[in-house]
C-alpha cells in the first residue's frame, strides 16, 4: 500500500475551525513537521481540505 508524506509549509493561523481540525487529525502541529499516512480516502479528504498549508509526496 502506497503511503504519503504530509509536511505543513505554511501557517495554520487565520484558517478556519475545520481546517484547524483537519491539520490536527493528520498530527500536524507546526510549520515543517513531516508524518507519513497511509494512502486512504479519510486522508486524502483531510489533505484536500488543508492543500494550500501542506505539501504532499508519495513514499513507499
Amino acid at each position: 500500500m502506497a503511503q504519503l508524506k504530509v509536511t505543513q509549509i505554511k501557517s495554520k493561523i487565520g484558517g478556519n475551525s475545520t481546517q484547524h481540525g483537519a491539520l490536527r487529525s493528520l498530527g500536524l502541529r507546526k510549520i515543517g513537521q513531516s508524518v507519513v499516512k497511509p494512502d486512504r480516502p479519510e486522508f486524502r479528504g483531510m489533505i484536500h481540505t488543508v492543500r494550500h498549508l501542506v505539501r504532499v509526496e508519495e513514499v513507499d
